[in-house]
This record gives structure tokens, sequence and C-alpha cells, in this order.
């Protein structure tokens, strides 16, 4: 079930989740073959804690891993991937699910190999779902900035 506050984000700009069966879409493999895309448009939220206590919000292609070395440049300190319980806590979502609509407090940073796709579908707050839309959509919806984070 695709969470309230999720569900009124999608409405307010005329968005729609893919839902699916329960623990059918929690990677970025599994979610693009039940999509039928590429991995590469999965866009997969992950939540870093940085050594300033602050925490990040990637955005990234489902096909590539994050930078260490560019995500530091980009929020100024080191990064670490948060933990499932800080994950949960900062963002309300379980990892497998991180939507990245309506994080409140939390800096989100959109890859720009996300813009190579004609759709991306982030996940809707569960590991069941993807929402189809643009990358200048995903930038309006979450009001990201635009970073070069992966390893290319």
């Amino acid at each position: 079930m695709i969470p309230d506050r999720v569900s009124d984000i999608l409405k307010t700009h005329g968005l729609k989740a893919l839902e699916f069966e329960p623990g059918s879409t929690p990677t970025s493999e599994l979610a693009a073959q039940r999509i039928g895309v590429a991995v590469g448009q999965i866009a997969k939220s992950m939540l870093f804690k940085g050594k300033n206590g602050m925490f990040y919000l990637a955005v990234c292609p489902g096909d590539r891993r994050v930078c260490s070395k560019k995500m530091k440049s980009e929020t100024g300190t080191k990064v670490r991937m948060a933990r499932e319980d800080e994950t949960e806590a900062v963002t309300g979502f379980r990892p497998g699910g991180v939507c990245p609509f309506g994080v409140e407090g939390v800096e989100t940073l959109l890859d720009i190999g996300l813009a190579d796709y004609p759709l991306v579908y982030p996940a809707a707050g569960n590991d069941a779902s993807g929402v189809p839309l643009t990358f200048e959509q995903l930038q309006q919806v979450t009001g990201g900035r635009v970073v070069d984070v992966m390893e290319r």
C-alpha cells in the first residue's frame, strides 16, 4: 500500500504509482524486471549520513554505484550509508522502498545519470512500487539538486 503522504504528493503532481505484489521490487534488478525496463531506469534512493551529522538522500540510476569521493565533493563531508534503523527514522521508509518524495529535513541529490532515460522509476514508499516520471518531473517533485555522484 502506498503511504498517504506519498499518494498526496503524487496526486498533486498528476502522477500515479505502479503497484505490485508485496516484496516484489526491493532491488533495482528485481524492480526493472518487474516493470520491464533497464536497471538504470530504476531511481534508487539511498540515505547517507555525513561526518557532519547531516543526512543526504541520493537518488541514482539502479545500475551504478555511488562514488565516495564525488559524494564528499558534493556534500563537503565524508559520508557513509545510513543504517536500516536510521533510514527508517529519517525518511519514514524502509530500505528497498525509500521514496524521494516528502522526505523532510534532508538534502536530496539527483544524479545526472538519471537524465539519460526518458522515464525513471523511484519507489513510492514500499518495496512493491514504482512511479514513472521524467527526470525533470523528479527534480520538480523532490526539489533535489542535480549532481554527479556515480561511478562512471
